[in-house]
């Protein structure tokens, strides 16, 4: 019997509540070691570029390595690859706490401790993103995605204040070690989780490959790449509250360190609202109307921001910040989540994360040395005007509907039997598919394969051309090449049900005997050989010399 969705649905399911709750104590950990470092930055060098920078010391990794590690993830067990970047992360949180202790701590070798932890997120994410649909059903993904928003902004709405107390009464050091002890849960919820994955068809891709693999599929898909646009251009602007808030609570309010976890926890608590209130904002307004929503909401917070010098009418506008980031950020990633198939979501999410770490981490630097030449107002305005020009970006960019789409894979393609034998390194392979058109039908069909040809050129086919023969005006051929035979199989591998329309289109223009005649070759170098046919036969046989496939 299927169980009704709604926003809390997915806590039905053992696996995700075990992992949730371990989640959110790893958040509080993570959280409060953020007070820890931005604090004491803050007392370590007055430069609010410095202060800044260890907000983008967290972001950079992301931006550099996010691509490797959603390579990784889609391409070796996600539990695994999760587990290995937690106790990476474990390792580097002691060595910062005990560096802290020892008093050997120097800004620079702060912002590398800092620099470290976000290299293990990089990591992290994208499998941790990426494994959300082995935890829950597809048709409750957007829920379990806005539920684990809520998740890290509860810890955010209660940690930073937690943690600026931690350090006002016991150091910087005792908030390092208790995000150290923080991750012990989640390794331990980790290693006693057995999800089931579907059996691997084909060999693993090369990580090379894989990330290339990657770009590829985010650029020749409209939806993912507007996502990606959007949400670096989102980052952009609202990269400033996180960079600029001990600052802010410093200078614009005259606080302290509790203050400053105040208003962090004030942020925190409009995400969580803002959570629990997704639901119902997806109901009402598009996909489109939610970002630019939230948007405009972050701008008008961080004028405030600006102006104020009253505690309470901060700790408000960062309530409303809190919210117009997870409106957004939430909508991004269940859009990537929702338009990409299994084997390349990883990825795509780690393009995405890149796109929107990228805009932080370029946000946090450059309103840091705004703030530090014409004082944190300032910034704090320049930041929300970037904000409102992002939305005038969404005019010309608009985010498509968020839609259910079935990207399961359409497994029509059978392995070809081949007469001259083939292994998988052997290429270049070119394909040749020959359509028999009539005249009433050219325009549909060219506009059908245009859309073939973004398609095909997705999925890892390579100079992809359609002729049409001088002598019988009827006959159209499509020819594409790949690298080698298993570069072949894998792109044909990855057409998704979603695309099984344009196929079904070009069939049924198709006026031929018998379905198109499709032709797969193997290119070949020309080379002067005692030309017998034994040696012929030879060319053609599977080798360990990789030159005899080229």
């Amino acid at each position: 019997m299927d169980r009704r969705v709604s926003s809390l649905s997915p806590f039905q399911l053992p696996i995700f509540r075990k992992v949730w709750l371990a989640s959110l104590c790893s958040n509080f950990g993570s959280l409060i070691q953020s007070v820890g470092a931005a604090w004491l930055m803050l007392e370590m060098t007055r430069q609010a570029e410095m202060v800044a920078l260890v907000q983008t010391s967290t972001a950079l990794p992301v931006v550099l390595f996010a691509l490797l590690g959603g390579a990784i993830a889609d391409n070796w067990d996600r539990r695994r690859v999760i587990l290995a970047a937690q106790l990476f992360m474990l390792l580097v949180s002691i060595a910062l706490a005990v560096f802290a202790w020892q008093g050997a701590l120097s800004p620079w070798l702060l912002l590398v401790f800092t620099f470290l932890i976000g290299c293990g997120n990089s990591f992290n994410a994208p499998a941790w993103q990426a494994s959300v649909q082995d935890l829950v059903p597809r048709a409750e993904l957007p829920a379990a995605v806005s539920l684990n928003s809520m998740g890290f902004n509860i810890a955010r709405s209660t940690g930073p204040a937690i943690g600026g107390a931690i350090v006002a009464s016991a150091g910087a050091v005792a908030a390092f070690a208790v995000n150290a002890l923080s991750y012990l849960g989640l390794i331990a919820v980790l290693a006693r989780w057995k999800p089931e994955y579907e059996p691997r068809l084909l060999p693993r891709e090369r990580l090379l490959s894989a990330m290339a693999a990657g770009v590829r599929y985010v650029t020749m898909s409209p939806t993912i790449l507007t996502v990606l646009l959007r949400s670096l251009a989102f980052g952009l602007g609202a990269g400033a509250v996180l960079a600029l808030l001990p600052l802010i609570a410093a200078r614009l309010v005259n606080g302290g360190a509790l203050d400053y976890g105040l208003l962090l926890g004030g942020f925190g608590v409009g995400a969580v609202l803002a959570a629990l209130s997704s639901g119902n904002l997806r109901d009402r307004l598009s996909t489109e109307g939610i970002v630019s929503s939230a948007s405009l909401a972050f701008a008008v917070a961080l004028i405030a921001a600006a102006l104020s010098r009253s505690f309470a009418l901060t700790l408000v506008a960062m309530l409303v910040s809190g919210a117009g980031w997870v409106w957004a950020l939430s909508t991004f990633n269940v859009a990537v989540q929702l338009s990409a198939p299994r084997w390349v979501v990883a990825r795509a999410l780690a393009l995405y994360q890149m796109a929107a770490f990228g805009g932080l981490a370029a946000g946090s630097w450059l309103w840091g040395r705004v703030a530090e030449l014409q004082g944190v107002g300032t910034a704090l305005i320049a930041a929300s005007i970037t904000l409102g020009l992002s939305v005038l970006l969404g005019r010309m960019l608009p985010l498509a509907q968020s839609a259910e789409r079935d990207l399961d894979p359409l497994r029509q393609h059978r392995v070809p039997q081949t007469a001259v034998p083939v292994e998988p390194r052997t290429g270049p392979v070119v394909i040749t598919v020959e359509w028999i058109i009539d005249e009433d039908d050219v325009v549909e069909f060219l506009n059908a394969m245009a859309e073939r040809k973004r398609i095909r050129r997705r999925d890892g086919a390579h100079q992809w051309a359609l002729l049409r023969d001088l002598h019988d005006p009827r006959l159209w051929i499509e020819r594409f090449k790949t690298a080698t035979w298993l570069d072949y199989l894998r792109h044909s591998s990855r057409l998704t049900r979603d695309d099984a329309e344009i196929p079904e289109r070009l069939r049924s223009m198709h006026r031929g005997d018998g379905p198109p005649k499709v032709h797969r070759l193997i290119e070949r170098q020309t080379t002067r050989l005692p030309w017998t046919s034994r040696s012929v036969r030879e060319m053609d046989e599977p080798t360990s010399d990789p030159s005899r496939d080229i």
